[in-house]
């Protein structure tokens, strides 16, 4: 059928869902992105999940300090360089234990982040 139409047929993920109406917006939401001033600044989808191929850093807001749980320092520090690190380190972390196989595509056969186990390694 959707060769005889010359459709193209586009996965959203390895799950079953109640019906094709989900799996739709999330086609569209995800197109829909793409198109300029949708998102408001330029920069605002450059880095997020997967844009390098790394699942994205956690998110931080105010307050400082939420139900006992406390900004880490080096955000609020001004340096710039620090924090792009930490972003950075922090993507590899949890792409390295969430997402496996994006870590090893990403990373080759680049060490595992400290705390993680070197999913390359077999």
């Amino acid at each position: 059928m959707i060769e005889a139409r010359g459709l193209e047929e586009v996965s959203i993920g390895d799950y079953v869902l109640s019906g094709g109406e989900i799996a739709a917006m999330a086609l569209i939401d995800a197109c829909v992105r793409l198109l300029p001033g949708v998102m408001g600044k330029l920069a605002s989808g450059t880095e997020e999940s997967f844009s390098e191929g790394l699942l994205e850093y956690p998110q931080y807001t105010r307050p400082q300090e939420f139900e006992g749980r406390q900004i880490p320092e080096i955000l609020i520090s001004g340096d710039h360089a620090k924090v792009a690190a930490w972003r950075l380190a922090q993507s590899e972390a949890l792409t390295a234990v969430r997402r496996p196989d994006l870590w090893a595509r990403k990373a080759g056969q680049k060490a595992a982040p400290r705390g993680t186990k070197n999913t390359t390694d077999g």
